[in-house]
């Protein structure tokens, strides 16, 4: 599977303003909501609503793009991001508010740097990981 760079960037966008309204109201059902459309992102990131919507109403505004990534490290960066959003859900619903700051946390600070500097933190772990199990 290969991707438009740009789509993840774009999902990215919305994932951070999603976990800041996560961090200002602490809405764990919104944190719930995002896991949601990280598990569909680390089967496939295009079938997710932000992928979706990006695939259907931003990107035929754009043009085709120069290149195209390996899916790979994008669903693996969304599985990691599945694991912050439990994590915020799971201290957001159970009380434990602390916890929930801390996962929502990292992954706005995750999805901020891949929406504005276009480094993907997750992508970055595959490679690494891919890099150490070959060597």
């Amino acid at each position: 599977m290969s991707l438009d760079p740009r789509g993840p960037r774009f999902s990215a966008g919305l994932t951070t303003i999603v976990f800041v309204v996560v961090l200002l109201t602490g809405n764990g059902w919104l944190a719930l909501a995002q896991a949601a459309v990280f598990a569909i992102g680390a089967y496939d990131p295009r079938l997710t609503p932000y992928g979706l919507l990006y695939r259907y109403a931003v990107a035929p505004r754009l043009g085709p793009p120069a290149e195209r990534e390996d899916g790979a490290p994008v669903r693996f960066a969304q599985a990691v991001g599945l694991a912050f959003a439990v994590l915020t859900v799971v201290g957001y619903l159970s009380g434990t508010t602390a916890l929930g700051v801390v996962g929502a946390s990292f992954a706005l600070v995750a999805a901020f740097l891949n929406a504005v500097f276009g480094l993907c933190l997750g992508c970055e772990a595959y490679l690494l990981i891919k890099r150490l199990r070959t060597a």
